[in-house]
């Protein structure tokens, strides 16, 4: 086990029609046997910076430090990391046994009974001691990640690594094997970096997420911390399903000046008290946000202060069963909501949407960065590493 610290790295490729920069300056600190997840869209640098961990891209500048060591200049045999990709890459001709031994049997000078002690070890952990003696053909896909798992385990290295690990699995398979990922990073106590583009695979599984965006770290922080307090825009509508309603508006004083009235064309969709914002940004331009579960069409409790509410015509209501999702024409804009399951509207209703100040997220237009996020006093918000059982 070791501390894992990406130190301003870059990565630069060259090609005849010139330079493209996959990962700008990424700094990130690993704690040891801490669970961390980069995530972001496809082609956001993150398998990338993954592959620079394992030493299977060359950095361009910066530092990759595995414990006290400077990694970046040796070869992926010298890291002591392993790795699990998205293809199974087993050996076919192999069994699950002697494809879990492998690596130990070529880069170490283990005695064949060590050999064997690990794989039984590691077997049992994943349980699939009855398949050490089965090829992959006969394995389903789900055994055969397993399997893949424990090639690394047995490695017993100081980080491990894995890029997208459950992707070719199925909805119910991926859920099961989320929680055996988890548990069995618990149970090795092993620092772990989980490269996925699926956010819920990121916030259920991570202690912390980085989320990337054009090769650069957005933000580094406890899943729940990213969610309530994005650091900019991107952060803000990347996270959450379905994803934040976002909109150009003007921030005007309201009535007694205590609060900000939020305009999108005209039209209030929200409102917040001046001390929620540090600067005064009366008659300013910002992008307006609001998550789609912070959009009700019932009443609010009566301890919620602070409430903007605003006509609206439901056009499409789609049942999820634990919820429900309620697209909504406001004006010539279209809202998400997100209601429990009580809450049916018909298409073309007339309904009352109501947004409590603190569910309000406002972010600089030019910038993007956040100016409020969830809540609307000074709470401290910490975003320090967690470890979760």
């Amino acid at each position: 086990m070791a501390k894992l610290t990406l130190n301003d790295v870059t990565k630069v490729y060259d090609d005849a029609e010139g330079t493209e920069t996959a990962v700008d300056e990424a700094s990130v600190t690993v704690e040891d046997g801490e669970f961390l997840v980069l995530v972001g869209p496809s082609g956001c640098g993150k398998s990338t910076t993954l592959r620079m961990i394992a030493g299977l891209e060359t950095v361009t500048e910066g530092t990759v430090e595995i414990g006290d060591r400077e990694v970046q200049y040796l070869a992926p045999s010298e890291r002591d990391v392993a790795m699990v990709f998205q293809s199974y890459a087993l050996y076919k001709r192999m069994t699950a046994r002697q494809n879990m031994g492998y690596g130990l049997k070529h880069s170490t000078d283990m005695s064949a009974e060590e050999r064997n002690r690990r794989v039984r070890e590691s077997a049992e952990l994943l349980g699939i001691e009855e398949l050490l003696d089965d090829k992959p053909e006969a394995m389903s896909g789900g055994q055969k990640q397993r399997v893949a798992l424990g090639r690394a385990i047995v490695r017993d290295p100081d980080v491990f690594l894995l890029d997208e690990p459950l992707s070719n699995l199925d909805a119910k398979l991926r859920s099961h094997m989320r929680t055996e990922l988890q548990r069995i990073q618990s149970d090795l106590d092993v620092t772990a970096v989980y490269v996925t583009h699926d956010q819920t695979e990121a916030m259920t599984m991570a202690d912390r997420i980085a989320i990337m965006n054009d090769g650069v770290v957005q933000q580094v922080a406890p899943p729940e911390v990213a969610y309530d307090h994005p650091n900019n825009k991107f952060v803000g509508a990347f996270l959450g399903s379905p994803s934040m309603n976002t909109f150009d508006a003007v921030a005007r004083g309201d009535g007694d000046g205590d609060a900000y009235a939020i305009d999108v064309d005209g039209i209030t969709l929200g409102k917040v008290p001046r001390g929620a914002v540090e600067d005064n940004i009366d008659g300013e331009s910002v992008c307006f946000g609001i998550r789609p579960e912070d959009l009700h069409l019932d009443n609010l409790s009566d301890d919620v202060t602070d409430v903007c509410q605003f006509p609206a015509t439901v056009t499409i209501t789609e049942y999820q069963g634990n919820d429900n999702f309620v697209y909504l024409d406001v004006g010539d804009r279209s809202l998400t909501a997100r209601v429990p399951p009580g809450v049916y509207p018909d298409s073309g209703d007339e309904v009352t949407v109501r947004i409590a100040a603190e569910d309000v997220f406002l972010f600089d237009p030019e910038t993007t960065e956040s100016i409020k996020t969830r809540g609307v006093g000074n709470e401290h918000i910490d975003t320090q590493p967690i470890t979760r059982s």
